[in-house]
């Protein structure tokens, strides 16, 4: 099962799945946070899904403590081995789930070849980009930055989109990785509540001490790809209270289903910064 460069493209399409999902279910404006309160952890049970994926969240820091900080801002670096990247200055805001990037590197995903820094805003509804001062008309180039404003937001707040409705998990067992023995869970989506016939596939790594979601293996069958093939590693800081994945490598399975050691893409955040004031005005001025 050979995964190439040019499906690299696509390695979040599962991120699509997961925002149809929540677009249809819990959309972040419908969960406010009245005040302030000291949050108790909920139990723990490895062979309760549903109570694995509630750890998971508060874990993180919990959705309350981030719709509190209100945005974001922080730098994306996002890389092939051979050096080629895509760079960007990245902002959201949590309550519309806007989503701003100006790549000042575009080798990869973000019009590669283009002169000039590529901006491109989803305000919650629709997108528009830039190249230069140059509106972007090309169907395809729109189609890219549509992707990637929803599927880089969606990467920094997975964790707690993981509990949507429609959400079929299962508990799995355990598995032993790197000298830890993992609690594994299985999570996939509600075609009725998704709209699509196949969804994506994913099954996780939880590290029963810290209840953070260290690896996973997920499918892409956008591409054929129908069982959960590629793996994720993540590692994690603590930003303002919240566990923040700013190291991602990801691993591709060669034709044979090897894995290499050396990832197929490695995604660093850094500068991260919450509350930043950011408003829909405002949002694009660098």
């Amino acid at each position: 099962m050979k995964i190439t460069k040019l499906s690299i493209l696509v390695i979040g399409s599962m991120l699509l799945t997961f925002a149809s999902c929540s677009e249809k279910t819990k959309k972040m404006e419908e969960k406010p946070i009245a005040e302030k309160m000291e949050p108790k952890a909920p139990t723990y049970d490895p062979s309760d899904a549903a109570s694995v994926l509630a750890a998971i969240e508060f874990a993180q820091g919990g959705w309350g403590d981030l719709w509190n900080k209100k945005d974001v801002a922080y730098t994306y670096d996002y890389r092939y081995p051979d050096g080629k990247a895509d760079v960007s200055l990245e902002r959201y805001i949590f309550n519309t789930e806007a989503s701003f990037g100006n790549y000042t590197q575009h080798d990869i995903n973000a019009m590669p070849g283009a002169k000039g820094d590529v901006m491109q805003y989803f305000d919650g509804t629709s997108t528009i980009a830039m190249l230069g001062d140059k509106k972007i008309e090309d169907p395809q180039a729109m189609a890219v930055s549509e992707f990637l404003r929803r599927a880089n937001y969606f990467w920094f707040v997975m964790p707690y989109k993981l509990n949507d409705a429609g959400t079929i998990a299962k508990s799995l067992g355990k598995e032993a990785y790197n000298g830890i023995s993992y609690d594994k869970v299985e999570v996939t989506y509600d075609a009725a509540v998704t709209g699509k016939e196949q969804n994506d596939t994913y099954i996780l790594y939880v590290n029963p001490d810290t209840k953070m979601i260290d690896r996973f293996f997920f499918s892409l069958p956008f591409l054929g790809v129908n069982v959960p093939a590629i793996v994720a590693n993540y590692e994690y800081e603590d930003i303002d209270g919240q566990k923040i994945a700013t190291k991602r490598r990801y691993f591709m399975p060669n034709e044979k289903g090897e894995y290499g050691k050396t990832p197929n893409i490695v995604q660093t955040l850094t500068n991260i910064k919450f509350n930043n004031g950011f408003t829909k005005d405002n949002l694009m001025k660098l």
